[in-house]
């Protein structure tokens, strides 16, 4: 698909859904100031393509809480370890557990590179959007929940950050090694789950990061700078032999 093709569908996709719609915790880190590397923060504007979240009290949002609920009761040790895990990595090795031990940071600087400017665009293109919906976290609104994950005092549950993030290192890595998509694309799925299991969002939270991270990534595979990025760490990975064309 070419880069603008990708980005209109990207687009479409968003806009079409804007008629839809502690246990052994530790604080969250502290939010910061993110400055844009790839995309236009004055274009890409979530707050303002985004549809609002559930409202308070609303029955999407007891159905949410119900949701949680039932993850809470059913996770097991391992669940919670895993969603852990995936709490304190944001960053595109958090893959290795689909493409194995030899993806990681110290052979692969110009990929460890490019998943720190990734993971970047998440907070520009999703801080503003969080400030302005200002939605309360579910451990917030319903304090029988014990999340095991990092949990804040600020309001700014919609959109989830770690999902979008997720999803934009899952989609970038997809364009790195075509061959292993699918798997990746499922760790994608697997990693936005984990902030249920973590109990620190709700579903639709995740469903908007999910969504916007189509609009998001459409439009850095549009600019040069990501462009060459990327060529630069498809090279550095395709020189180890475990991620040549020819494996799995």
């Amino acid at each position: 698909m070419h880069r603008n093709t990708c980005l209109l569908a990207a687009w479409a996709v968003l806009c079409c859904s804007a008629g839809a719609w502690a246990q052994e915790a530790k604080p969250a880190k502290e939010a910061k100031e993110h400055s844009a590397y790839y995309i236009d923060a004055s274009v890409v504007r979530l707050a303002a393509l985004l549809p609002a979240p559930p409202a308070a009290g609303s029955a999407t949002v007891q159905e949410e809480l119900a949701t949680l609920h039932r993850i809470e009761a059913a996770r097991t040790p391992a669940q919670v370890a895993a969603a852990k895990a995936d709490d304190e990595e944001e960053d595109i090795f958090s893959f290795r557990t689909v493409l194995g031990d030899s993806f990681r940071a110290d052979l692969l600087p110009l990929t460890a590179a490019l998943s720190a400017h990734v993971h970047n665009e998440e907070g520009v293109a999703s801080g503003e959007a969080k400030k302005m919906f200002a939605r309360p976290r579910p451990y917030q609104a319903d304090k029988t929940l014990h999340p095991v994950c990092a949990v804040t005092e600020a309001r700014n549950s919609y959109p989830s950050g770690h999902t979008l993030s997720g999803y934009l290192l899952a989609f970038t890595l997809a364009e790195l090694l075509p061959e292993r998509k699918q798997q990746i694309l499922d760790r994608a799925d697997d990693y936005a789950h984990n902030r249920l299991v973590c109990g620190v969002h709700y579903p639709s939270d995740l469903d908007a990061s999910r969504r916007a991270a189509y609009l998001v990534f459409g439009y850095m595979l549009a600019t040069p700078r990501f462009a060459h990025d990327l060529d630069a760490a498809r090279i550095e990975l395709r020189a180890h032999p475990e991620f040549t064309s020819a494996s799995k």
